[in-house]
């Protein structure tokens, strides 16, 4: 699908135009606190309302070997940010996760891609031990691919998930 330069887009968000649109798609996730890898569905969107950032939402599910649906797995929201830097183009990912925590990554662009890492992570009372996080996106074939790495129950940062999301709409 080809990406839509619209009047409405800031300038500011050129660089991450190819990811503005909702996708859908399969991912792997697993941790050595998990028993093996699951695989998981999820849908994702990015979007603008004319300003100067991108809105981020998710939702992911646990799927069962013949791919249907069956329990939820991670919802997450956030805004993410672009702004020239010294010698590239920098971003600020800002999420929250419905299971207490924050997050702020910091990081660039690569071209088609992002590369992040967390800078602040915060966690509620409640909320599972977990301390820093890398994200990556990019655009390959015309879809979106992410891997997260994470550091988690005392664990240091290692393969957390990763997915092929197609774009549906956008």
């Amino acid at each position: 699908m080809p990406i839509e330069l619209t009047p409405d887009l800031p300038p500011e968000l050129v660089p991450v135009a190819w990811m503005i649109g909702t996708w859908a798609g399969v991912g792997v996730v697993g941790y050595p606190s998990m028993d093996g890898d699951r695989q998981f569905g999820q849908e994702v969107e990015f979007s603008h309302d004319g300003r100067a950032f991108l809105s981020y939402q998710s939702r992911s599910w646990l799927l069962d070997d013949n791919g249907v649906r069956t329990e939820p797995l991670e919802r997450e929201s956030g805004f993410l940010r672009v702004f020239p830097g010294p010698s590239r183009i920098e971003v600020e990912f800002l999420l929250a996760h419905a299971r207490g925590i924050a997050e702020v990554f910091l990081g660039h662009v690569e071209g088609a891609g992002l590369r992040m890492q967390t800078d602040v992570v915060a966690r509620t009372a409640t909320a599972e031990e977990y301390t820093a996080a890398t994200r990556m996106y990019g655009a390959v074939d015309g879809d979106l691919l992410w891997v997260l790495d994470m550091a988690a129950g005392g664990r240091p940062l290692g393969a957390h998930a990763s997915a092929r999301l197609k774009r549906v709409s956008g």
